[in-house]
């Protein structure tokens, strides 16, 4: 079993390449189901959650190399419809299957996704717009299954803008014939890149970055070459990171014209950050200030990045307000961190943090992927030693953790326990 040990109390000082984008390039390996030929990412992590989609391509017949940070896929040998339970049990985004599938095989059939234990995350709005696009569709027990002879364009109105739902009528829309429009579209920058991919494979996508998309179904596919930017929720982690240890660092290859939200919030605790062609400098002098901030859709402050503010908040001078009004179960990393020695208290939506310095070094659980990395940068302003379990959420998004960190000064390491 896999601990991450952290000996905190240590300033980072250095530098961090920050890995390609978890949120994005699934979507990107999923869309390039649509086409029959050759599909090239480059800067893509190496990261549980790809190794898992990797599985899935090859069980449906796809050809796939994947060397450093480069994936090639061939598509043209792709036979199979259906997703294996064993890799759509293990994460989410296996979800976002089902439009590129329908698209190209005129059917799809895969598990309720898996992934984090972060609350309810229901697929009625992928269903419900798939069904408007002429596909019918089967749910029983725990398997989905959407058939169409032809897909035709449509007025689709998201009643919330869901990531996972807009990536998936994005992707039926550009296979089929007429015009989809997506009104209440997600906004999230990992939609924006999945357009800009697309737009790059030959489809017709107009209204990018805004909540009204407009698909041009049925245009011809071609061959790509796509790079996948930086991860921003990993950027932010690192800058949560810096305000627990204290120092200064610099963050390389970061997409800071996305990361608005984050930089806001960041500077508000006291932390000087200078973002500028892709870079980050950023130094953390004191204690982080208190926080107050909500989750929300894009261009909102992120949910993803909610537990790793809840562990900088734990040790800020005075108290914090954070309000999760994306996913109910965010909040269960609290009681991790309260092991630490963290003051919170729960109330409904809402954490009341009361900072305390520094924390103490404990045995800690990680129980989704952003709940541990938060346990990761709590541990780094605690005193003493602190572990912590549950690797296998955290390699989901963050290709080494424990690697970057350490690269900039912290005492950290992952050891099989």
């Amino acid at each position: 079993m896999s601990v991450i040990r952290v000996r905190g109390l240590q300033n980072l000082h250095g530098e961090i390449r920050i890995q390609g984008s978890k949120n994005a390039v699934l979507p990107l390996m999923a869309a390039a189901l649509l086409h029959s030929g050759i599909i090239v990412i480059t800067n893509v992590p190496r990261i549980q959650d790809v190794f898992c989609m990797l599985g899935i391509l090859e069980s449906l017949g796809c050809h796939c190399r994947f060397e450093g940070h480069e994936l090639m896929m061939d598509t043209r040998s792709l036979l199979l419809s259906r997703v294996p339970d064993v890799h759509g049990k293990q994460m989410r985004s296996s979800v976002i299957l089902l439009g590129p599938l329908l698209g190209r095989l005129h059917e799809a059939e895969t598990c309720y996704p898996g992934g984090c234990s972060i609350g309810r995350r229901p697929v009625d709005l992928h269903l419900s717009a798939l069904e408007k696009m002429g596909a019918e569709v089967w749910a029983k027990e725990d398997q989905i299954r959407v058939s169409a002879k032809a897909l035709h364009g449509s007025d689709i109105y998201l009643s919330f803008p869901s990531v996972g739902a807009t990536e998936n009528i994005l992707m039926a829309a550009t296979a089929s014939s007429g015009i989809t429009r997506i009104h209440g579209a997600a906004r999230e920058p990992e939609i924006e890149i999945l357009c800009r991919f697309l737009n790059a494979m030959g489809a017709a996508i107009d209204g990018i970055g805004s909540d009204l998309l407009t698909i041009h179904g049925g245009k011809p596919f071609h061959d790509v070459v796509f790079a996948v930017p930086g991860d921003r929720i990993v950027a932010g982690t690192y800058l949560g990171a810096l305000m627990a240890a204290g120092g200064n660092i610099r963050l390389l290859g970061v997409p800071t014209e996305h990361m608005g939200g984050t930089l806001a919030a960041v500077r508000g605790m006291g932390c000087e950050v200078k973002a500028q062609h892709g870079d980050i400098c950023a130094c953390m002098k004191e204690r982080p200030r208190p926080v107050s901030l909500c989750t929300g859709p894009y261009p909102e402050f992120s949910t993803d990045l909610q537990s790793v503010m809840l562990a900088a908040a734990s040790v800020a001078q005075g108290r914090s307000r954070i309000r999760e009004n994306v996913f109910e179960e965010r909040f269960a990393t609290a009681q991790e961190l309260q092991k630490m020695g963290a003051h919170i208290i729960i109330k409904g939506k809402t954490a009341l943090v009361t900072g305390t310095y520094p924390l103490a070094g404990g045995v800690v659980q990680a129980r989704d992927l952003r709940g541990g990395a938060a346990l990761v940068v709590a541990g780094l302003a605690a005193e003493g030693e602190s572990r912590i379990y549950g690797y296998s959420y955290i390699s989901r998004g963050y290709e080494d953790i424990s690697r970057d960190l350490a690269a900039v000064g912290a005492d950290l390491s992952l050891e099989e326990d």
